[in-house]
């Protein structure tokens, strides 16, 4: 390995030449792109602004810049170009330096391969400088090429080990673990960037010192586009060792209601909203005891939420936040740190990093260094300005980009003079991009406004052909109009789901919007984006009763913040029946993510607003029916009065008179469960709402109700004592939920099955079930099944004798329900007589010790522990027999 090929540091990435047709392989393109970026190094692609068969010249210089090979192979040759013999693709690979790695995929099966390919995919088989693989999917592609790099990258670090003089050593970059699937008291991770953080060693090494002595609230200050949520995030993968309880992100540039700010620190530490109390005191029960640090990121548009974030950190001591705002919090105990633009060589160093990017032989010389200079100085080292500006290093030279930039920034900056310099110099920047796009682009950026965290390419088409009115403009081609926008840095991409996902800075989006308000065109696209997520939640209905649930609650998961502009959209418009069909079409999703306390507050709001008058007629029967029912349901064990039974039987007679049978069903389901969960419950009225329900739900044959029917009718007859009709119904709802292929009731099958089989002394069974339901929960990112399966396994362990795991298992699902904000355990788990029982034998101090242990495991950890009674169990001849507590 010659010097030219030694691993680089951070700042000069290794730099990975993808070659392929673009259209037969666009997926697998992404999956590629996306598996580079994973290891932090940079692909060097004809991606989005490619054409069939660049200049041979071009592409020699992309490949003399690169230290790695990839191709991609499958049906066609590619596109030869006049005067030439060859195609790019066989090209590019003659082109390669003889001493360049070269890793390369061939998918399979390819019924259709062109004659010229398979004589190249012949020659490559032969060269014994290259290593091939085949693949079916993108996917796949996706796994085998992160995992060559990665082994690729160690094989080489060892060569240049061994082959160079020894130096200083560095530590090593800390890459985080990979969070388990459902693994719900991690906290939301920090970004990570795509790109490196340049020119502020100063400033890391500042905000890094004020947390480490002791500043709790420090909030950095600095216009849009200055770099403060980079810094941030920097500062917050320094400090994570600090931690020991992580480094939470809380984006809030989706969150423009500062009542909101507790619920959406929750959700990004785990806490789970589930409506039956107030989500701020849920918070600081979850984040009392804990040593965390908190990234909020863009506060200056929920400022008026300041004091509930004081009221949380002097009720969590341990607990320290990095705040990133355009305008101070002005609250007690808040430390400043202002951040200005970059000093002359950071921005320098900065643009040319980009530049790269987009111009991998892009250098400074004699000639250009000139021109290089003005740019940076008439961007005023704003990063966000510089980025944009080296995005254009692509099709113009440094001296066309800065005659251009002194061309128009004057003018523009004279435009907003109640702005600060630095910010009109963004805005100036921002819009000398869009100036340099064809106006159907312009026109897309600014539609795209209305988009929340993110959008997919057909949500953006809906929104953009809808706008189009007779006799106006035609509409923008939407894909290729994305594709100039990338290219421009206005947008970004990343593949997610196995579609491309795109994503605009808040300084950009603010832009856009101001735009589309300006235009006339800002109601039409809010009402258009909320159609189109009506419409998609209507889909996803179906989907998630079925084996693509996991899917499609991640897909949701990624639309949230739309899925909230939409509602806020539809209570704007008192669309009070759009509302509900929303959030009926989202129940399951909401279920498992432990989110239905934003439901329940959506749906007090329309109530309150009928019973004001302010909607005009008031709300229809299935409506009223929908409200009641999500504001009565959720918290089904709270009803000391009765009111919540009476809700939920007016919403029953609701849902009947409109002929709704599925909603009338689910409604007798939760009134049979408060019925059942009263101070004395009436066991009679409960059977009959269930018999009901049950026959409803079969007559519309309906599985998946049915299944949650089933279930419920067997918590009647444990109630009863007859434990084997309770073991009957929910085989039952096993069997149904397997069929429709829905992994929530599946789990919630099992985890009741277990009691069942636990209480007539089949502990062996018992943990099978509990570990089943345990993996499912895990896979959905379902915690409330996490902790009921984790309690199963406590009983299972006590019953066996087994002190130690029992305790840690106790502990931590205490810790769990603790941190997560889920404390209706009491509703359906019997863990707790179990270990009375064991503790009665002489085993409580042992228990103590252990649940205190337990206290301080991660939920992966307690998986452990579950998997080794559940293999303990299974692996003994006999167990100790279960009672009926």
């Amino acid at each position: 390995m010659n010097a030219a090929r030694a691993i680089r540091t951070p700042d000069q990435r290794l730099r990975i030449f993808v070659s392929s047709t673009l259209k037969e392989l666009a997926p697998e393109r992404r999956a590629a792109r996306a598996a580079i970026e994973r290891l932090h190094l940079a692909p060097v692609m004809f991606e989005l602004g490619a054409r069939p068969h660049p200049p041979r010249e071009l592409y020699r210089a992309y490949l003399e810049q690169s230290d790695v090979f990839v191709g991609l192979y499958w049906e066609r040759y590619g596109w030869v170009a006049p005067d030439e013999t060859v195609s790019g693709l066989e090209d590019e690979y003659d082109l390669c330096p003889p001493d360049l790695p070269r890793l390369l995929y061939i998918k399979d099966p390819a019924p259709n391969r062109e004659p010229r390919l398979r004589t190249l995919l012949d020659r490559i088989r032969d060269d014994d400088r290259a290593s091939f693989k085949y693949f079916e999917t993108a996917r796949e592609l996706g796994a085998l090429l992160e995992a060559d790099l990665a082994t690729l990258l160690a094989e080489r670090f060892d060569l240049a080990r061994l082959s160079t003089a020894p130096a200083v050593d560095s530590p090593p970059e800390r890459r985080a673990e990979p969070e388990q699937a459902g693994a719900p008291s991690l906290p939301a991770p920090l970004p990570r960037p795509l790109t490196d953080l340049v020119g502020r060693d100063r400033e890391l090494g500042r905000l890094q010192r004020l947390i480490e002595d002791g500043a709790r609230l420090v909030t950095v200050t600095g216009p849009g586009g200055i770099g403060k949520s980079r810094l941030a995030i920097a500062t917050g993968t320094a400090l994570a060792d600090r931690f020991p309880d992580g480094v939470a992100f809380v984006a809030l540039s989706g969150v423009h209601d500062p009542a909101a700010v507790p619920a959406t620190i929750a959700q990004a530490v785990g806490v789970r909203d589930t409506g039956e109390a107030p989500i701020a005191v849920k918070l600081v029960a979850a984040l009392r005891d804990r040593r965390m640090l908190l990234v909020l990121d863009n506060f200056e548009q929920v400022l008026e939420g300041a004091p509930e974030l004081v009221g949380l950190l002097a009720e969590a001591p341990g607990v320290s936040v990095i705040v990133t705002s355009r305008s101070l919090l002005r609250v007690g105990g808040e430390r400043s740190f202002e951040l200005g633009p970059l000093p002359v060589e950071q921005a320098v160093a900065l643009f040319v990093e980009r530049a790269h990017a987009v111009k991998p032989d892009f250098e400074i010389t004699p000639d250009n260094a000139a021109a290089v200079d003005r740019i940076v100085a008439a961007l005023d080292g704003v990063p966000l300005a510089l980025e944009l500006a080296a995005a254009r290093m692509r099709v113009l030279t440094a001296t066309e980009l800065s005659e251009r930039l002194d061309r128009r920034l004057p003018l523009l900056v004279g435009g907003s003079r109640d702005l600060p310099q630095r910010q009109q110099t963004l805005r100036s920047t921002i819009e000398w991009s869009t100036q340099l796009l064809a106006e159907p682009e312009r026109r897309l950026l600014a539609c795209l406004g209305v988009f929340e965290g993110g959008f997919t390419l057909d949500a953006a088409e809906h929104v953009v052909t809808g706008r189009i009115e007779p006799g106006g403009p035609p509409p923008p081609d939407t894909l290729s109009g994305l594709d100039a926008l990338v290219d421009g840095s206005l947008l970004s991409q990343r593949a997610t789901s196995d579609r491309p996902r795109f994503r605009m800075l808040a300084t950009v989006r603010e832009y856009a919007l101001e735009k589309l308000a300006e235009e006339g065109g800002l109601d039409r696209a809010r009402d258009l984006h909320a159609d189109y997520y009506l419409d998609l939640a209507a889909r996803a209905a179906l989907e998630l009763e079925g084996p693509r649930q996991a899917e499609w609650v991640r897909r949701l998961a990624e639309d949230d913040g739309n899925l909230r502009a939409a509602e806020r959209r539809l209570l704007e418009r008192r669309d009070g029946a759009a509302i509900a069909r929303l959030a009926w079409s989202l129940y399951l999703y909401r279920w498992i993510a432990g989110r239905l306390g934003e439901v329940k507050a959506l749906m007090e709001e329309l109530l309150a607003t009928a019973e004001a008058g302010t909607d005009g007629d008031g709300l229809d029967d299935l409506t009223r029916a929908t409200a009641l029912y999500f504001t009565h349901a959720i918290g089904f064990w709270q009803d000391p009065d009765g009111s919540v039974a009476a809700g939920l039987a007016e919403s029953a007679q609701l849902f009947h008179e409109a002929r709704e049978a599925r909603g009338e069903a689910l409604a007798l389901i939760s009134l049979a469960l408060a019925l059942l969960a009263a101070p004395q419950p009436d066991i009679p009225a409960a059977d009959a709402a269930m018999e009901t329900s049950r026959g409803l739900f079969h007559h519309a044959a309906d599985g998946w109700g049915e299944a949650m029917a089933m279930v419920v009718l067997g918590r009647v007859a444990l109630l009863r004592q007859q434990v084997p009709e309770a073991l009957r119904e929910f085989e039952g709802s096993l069997t149904l939920a397997r069929q429709h292929g829905d992994e929530l009731g599946v789990s919630i099958a099992q985890h009741h099955r277990g009691w069942a089989r636990l209480l007539l002394g089949d502990p062996q069974g018992a943990a099978a079930d509990f570990a089943e339901c345990l993996e499912l929960s895990q896979r959905l990112g379902h915690t409330d099944g996490i902790a009921y399966a984790l309690e199963g396994m406590v009983a299972v362990a006590a019953v066996t004798g087994d002190a130690a795991r029992a305790g840690r298992l106790l502990g931590a699902t205490r810790a769990l329900r603790d941190r997560t904000g889920l404390h209706n355990a009491a509703a359906f788990s019997f863990h707790q007589f179990y270990v009375d029982r064991l503790a009665e034998t002489g085993a409580a101090a042992a228990l103590t010790e252990a649940a205190e242990e337990g206290r301080q495991m991660s939920v992966a950890e307690a998986v452990e522990v579950a998997q080794g009674v559940a293999l303990q169990v299974a692996g003994a001849s006999a167990a100790a027999p279960g009672s009926a507590p």
